[in-house]
């Protein structure tokens, strides 16, 4: 990873020791690529340095946006986009003796899609592990052409570079297999909420830490990481080491113009619940400050029930409430409750097969909290607080102004009392109060703590009228 690769030293011969240079653009910038609607598009790319360069869309020709390369042949500019269209556009990047056409632009709402597995794992699926729907899915992508994808391959390095191979692919069938699951029914859930081409980059990398997405600047401020020390360790995965994405992978195309972020990531850091909150604010923060685009909305996802070495165990139950309390310490930033979405018999399988779901609630999310459609489904039902009266604890909730589903004996409650044993505990919703009546076992001397579903693998079977589930949760601190 100390080595340029040659595609980067063949880059740096043409672009700079060719007198002759013509532009080169980044693959992120080509044809089938989806710009931002209603925005200043950044457009970038090497040229001679001192040379001058213009850009123009089809959509207003007479506007053309002008700059000039800098020392280092780099030029950047912004281009005023319209609003949201199918029509195919094209854009002309001219100067330095080179008049370059990019075909087949759409015009419409771009999304950066990055974490580990649950992110990558594409349609077609892998390791003999199955997406549910995929074959309606790839069989329909063609109806959505506005859909398309740029999809960062894996890599690592530990210096910041410049190039990376990320072509745009329109939807399709023939593409769509390659395409990341959850990011493909956002998009699709999207499109038909908005009506708008989607766009789509795949920055992800299966097993990756939160702190492989971040800069060597702000890793060197956490005493518990060490870049370094990892840097000269040769028995570490690649997938293992901090810093190493952010340099490779996002660094090449920070600054596209995009509307905000998707993020499903957190397996890998199971144990660290403690710091993961704010060093995910601390990325997040970095995120936003490096592409200068204002406070972008950042979406993700709860971690899966999984095994995570013991079903039973709670270390996993731990970090999904640490999850949520990072979503309620960043703003603008929101997390979807995902506790039903696995099947019985996916307990030892990290991939749950749901992804569908999961797509189309953070569409709904970025509908409600981005674009401002009134009345989307997105408030989940959350435990506000508990008091003991008997042997029976009264819960009660936000975002469950009619109630819970089934109106019958709720599953997945459990109780402890002096000794911090938990037991299997009888729950019924109150019809007149709507609370959450749960009745003291028979191993408990008196209910000290009550929690929902808050297990490694606990598949979760309370819900609001709506059908959004109950977000699992203990009304305890102990450390388990």
């Amino acid at each position: 990873m100390k080595k340029k690769s040659l595609a980067i030293i063949l880059f740096s011969a043409l672009a700079f020791g060719n007198a002759d240079a013509k532009i080169i653009l980044p693959d992120i910038v080509g044809d089938n690529m989806v710009v931002q609607q209603n925005s200043g598009a950044r457009i970038w790319g090497w040229a001679t340095p001192g040379s001058e360069i213009s850009v123009a869309g089809s959509w207003n020709t007479a506007a053309t946006a002008k700059t000039k390369t800098g020392k280092d042949g780099r030029w950047q500019l912004e281009l005023a986009t319209p609003g949201a269209t199918f029509a195919p556009q094209t854009i002309t990047i001219k100067g330095d003796g080179d008049n370059i056409e990019i075909k087949n632009v759409a015009v419409g709402e771009v999304w950066f899609c990055s974490g580990q597995s649950n992110m990558e794992m594409p349609l077609r699926g892998f390791w003999t592990q199955p997406v549910e729907g995929a074959v309606e899915a790839i069989a329909y992508s063609g109806q959505y052409p506005g859909i398309r994808f740029a999809k960062v391959p894996k890599a690592a390095a530990y210096t910041p570079q410049d190039r990376v191979t990320s072509p745009w692919k329109v939807s399709c069938p023939e593409n769509a297999y390659d395409f990341s699951a959850l990011a493909y029914f956002f998009a699709e859930s999207l499109t038909k909420l908005l009506n708008v081409p989607v766009g789509i980059i795949d920055c992800t990398y299966g097993g990756s830490k939160l702190e492989g997405w971040q800069s060597r600047e702000q890793l060197d401020k956490y005493p518990e990481w060490n870049v370094e020390k990892e840097k000269n360790d040769s028995t570490l995965a690649e997938y293992e080491r901090i810093n190493v994405m952010y340099n490779a992978m996002l660094h090449p195309i920070i600054g596209y113009t995009v509307k905000g972020f998707l993020w499903n990531q957190g397996e890998s850091n199971v144990g660290r619940h403690a710091t993961y909150p704010y060093h995910k604010r601390d990325m997040i923060n970095e995120w936003r400050s490096k592409w200068n685009l204002g406070e972008l909305p950042f979406y993700f996802v709860e971690i899966p029930g999984w095994n995570y070495e013991n079903p039973e165990g709670t270390n996993a139950a731990i970090f999904r409430e640490c999850q949520h309390k990072a979503a309620d310490l960043i703003p603008s930033c929101e997390i979807v409750c995902t506790s039903d979405l696995v099947y019985p018999f996916e307990v030892d399988d990290i991939h749950a097969r749901k992804k569908k779901e999961i797509g189309e609630r953070l569409a709904f999310m970025a509908a409600d909290k981005t674009y401002g459609i009134k009345g989307m489904p997105t408030r989940y039902p959350r435990y506000k607080s508990m008091e003991i009266n008997g042997d029976k604890a009264i819960l009660s909730f936000e975002n469950a102004w009619e109630g819970f589903t089934p109106n019958k004996e709720l599953e997945g409650f459990e109780v402890a009392g002096s000794d911090r044993r938990f037991h299997p505990a009888i729950a019924r919703e109150n019809p007149q109060t709507l609370k959450i009546e749960v009745e003291r076992p028979a191993e408990v001397d008196e209910i000290k703590a009550v929690r929902y579903n808050f297990k490694n693998f606990a598949i979760g079977k309370v819900f609001n009228v709506l059908g959004l589930p109950l977000v699992p949760f203990r009304t305890d601190d102990w450390d388990d």
